[in-house]
């Protein structure tokens, strides 16, 4: 008979292998910080609009923007009761924010499409390279949610990743094989689907410069490819291309009553930006511009009006469950000096669609600040999960065991030099500084509004002159301001550079004794930014007097994106004070 009995030799021996697996579990665990960390235990953001002083929302009303910030090229799908929406990404880590919500107001930042290393590759990508126009839909003959979108680095090129539930992660990317920019999917009620995207025209054929073509593919989605020797040029220039319209792009295809709708953006994406409609009765066209066009721009308007929104365009449009329709669409808010520094934000309009083509409601005259709600939609903007607009505040002190979904990494993923406490965020320093094009040990939030203030608290000594911490307003490699805590000797010193074009110069430095917790706060009104200090609980200090936010500019800095704050740590300094 089996004995199953454990003498007391083998009880003790059990005993001693459970303690040594459990003590090699939590070494496993156990995360090593260098010496070098910089704890990081407080970020506060406040916007300071006045627009949203003086157009304060009514019980009935939301805002637009209702993405503010560097959220541009917006498109949008719906599942039933369910709108998802996603953004332009570029080189910012994870990839292609997407929000859901319910009635179109409410949004909740549910994550990023690309957020793993497998599905990414930016990282020797300049700023505005990366993720160009992501178009999300959903194909109901197989109930699926693709993404497809330009991938401009590391020679990927024309991507698609799919998902049945974008709650659930999606796949990685499938390389599709033709040229051009902004493509996007079209699946028809046949059950054939299509691309439609923006290219050159066929070589030696191009007749003036920001000529451009939109061309369509038939899509196979059992094997995920566009069906070769299928392409077709549905748009040569524009609509009119007798006036040599420019940047014919981000196409999107429609079904309605029949017809089929060709949507697309024109004039480029500055101050010339607009949104075209064209009609046929075949995926394929003909397609027939209508005679209204454009139907979304303010080009035309006055330059000295209040409260301005520029370079309306690359829209998208969706319909609700009792037929109504909506549009998205990027637009800009110049500041006082007509500056551009919070980027291409995602507006919204209501769409009247009763007539053959859609009108985007008061899309031609100057934009408002404020929308009426849908019916029997109540506006909770700013609660619990919901993303927020107007003059909101945002405060972490990183005491969560997750990252919150609004901090990005610039080409390298936040999970390389960042570590979550209960003392707060440490930051790895990587031998980069923030000018280099590579992955940078650097926590983005996105500036938001015109104007606002920012203040990080840190606890940080560096240890010798190479060290440097602290924040940076960012709109590229090649244009930004970094503020931040070095060393020279036996001193610390607070220093202030700005880079322009790629040039760096002190622009103001001044030794400090830090033998408390130090704050770091940058506080901008419209073109006028303000770095200052403060130690313990003492006044903050302003170091280099009021600076221009010039270089924090789209149309100073070139580029896609807004301008960001980051919390920065670097291993190589090279910003040396003066005594």
């Amino acid at each position: 008979m089996r004995n199953n009995c454990l003498t007391p030799g083998l009880i003790v021996l059990v005993f001693l292998m459970v303690i040594t697996s459990l003590t090699s579990v939590s070494a496993k665990k156990k995360t090593v910080l260098p010496k070098n960390a910089v704890l990081f235990t407080q970020f506060t953001y406040q916007g300071n609009d006045q627009v949203y002083k003086d157009y304060p929302l009514e019980s009935d009303e939301f805002y637009s923007p209702i993405l503010q910030g560097c959220y541009p090229d917006p498109s949008i799908t719906r599942n039933g009761d369910d709108y998802y929406l996603v953004c332009s990404s570029f080189s910012m880590v994870p990839g292609v924010p997407i929000f859901r919500s319910n009635d179109l107001v409410n949004w909740t930042q549910i994550g990023h499409v690309l957020d793993r290393p497998s599905q990414l590759k930016v990282q020797k990508a300049g700023i505005s390279e990366g993720i160009y126009a992501p178009q999300i839909s959903y194909n109901p003959g197989n109930e699926t949610f693709y993404m497809i979108t330009t991938h401009i680095a590391a020679g990927l090129g024309n991507i698609v990743v799919k998902t049945n539930d974008p709650m659930k992660g999606w796949s990685d990317p499938i390389k599709l094989d033709f040229d051009g920019i902004d493509p996007s999917l079209f699946f028809d009620d046949d059950g054939k689907a299509y691309v439609v995207h923006n290219d050159a025209p066929p070589a030696g054929t191009e007749e003036y410069s920001g000529h451009r073509v939109i061309k369509i593919w038939e899509y196979d989605t059992i094997n995920d490819r566009v069906i070769p020797g299928t392409d077709k040029i549905v748009v040569d220039g524009g609509v009119n291309k007798a006036e040599k319209p420019i940047w014919i792009e981000g196409p999107h295809l429609y079904k309605k009553n029949g017809k089929y709708y060709l949507l697309c953006a024109e004039g480029g994406t500055g101050d010339w930006h607009s949104e075209v409609i064209f009609v046929g009765n075949h995926p394929k066209g003909p397609f027939r511009p209508a005679e209204n066009n454009p139907i979304l721009t303010q080009r035309y308007l006055n330059p000295g009006r209040s409260n301005r929104v520029e370079w309306t365009g690359h829209a998208d449009i969706v319909d609700t469950p009792d037929g109504k329709y909506y549009s998205v669409f990027l637009g800009v808010r110049p500041n006082e000096k007509g500056r551009v520094n919070t980027g291409r934000e995602t507006f919204m309009l209501p769409v009247d669609w009763s007539c053959e083509f859609p009108v985007f409601v008061n899309g031609l005259v100057p934009l408002k600040p404020k929308l009426k709600l849908p019916a029997g939609v109540e506006n909770k903007t700013g609660k619990g999960d919901f993303h927020p607009t107007g003059n909101f505040r945002f405060t972490d002190n990183f005491r969560s065991t997750v990252l919150d979904q609004r901090w990005i990494g610039l080409r390298g993923f936040r999970e390389e030099f960042i570590h979550l406490s209960a003392k707060g965020l440490y930051i790895r320093p990587f031998p980069v500084t923030i000018r280099a094009k590579e992955p940078t040990s650097t926590l983005f939030f996105r500036q938001q509004h015109l104007s606002f203030t920012a203040t990080a608290s840190m606890n940080y000594v560096p240890q010798s002159e190479s060290e440097m911490a602290g924040i940076t307003c960012l709109q590229s490699e090649n244009f930004n301001y970094v503020f931040g805590l070095t060393r020279m000797g036996n001193d610390l010193y607070l220093v202030l550079q700005r880079t322009n074009k790629g040039v760096p110069s002190l622009v103001a430095s001044t030794k400090v004794i830090v033998d408390q917790p130090l704050q770091l706060k940058v506080s901008a009104s419209g073109d006028e930014y303000i770095f200052s200090y403060s130690i313990g609980e003492a006044d903050f200090v302003n170091v280099g007097g009021v600076v221009s936010g010039d270089i924090l500019s789209t149309d100073v800095a070139g580029g896609f994106t807004g301008a960001m704050i980051g919390l920065y740590a670097t291993s190589v300094n090279d910003i040396r004070p003066v005594k």
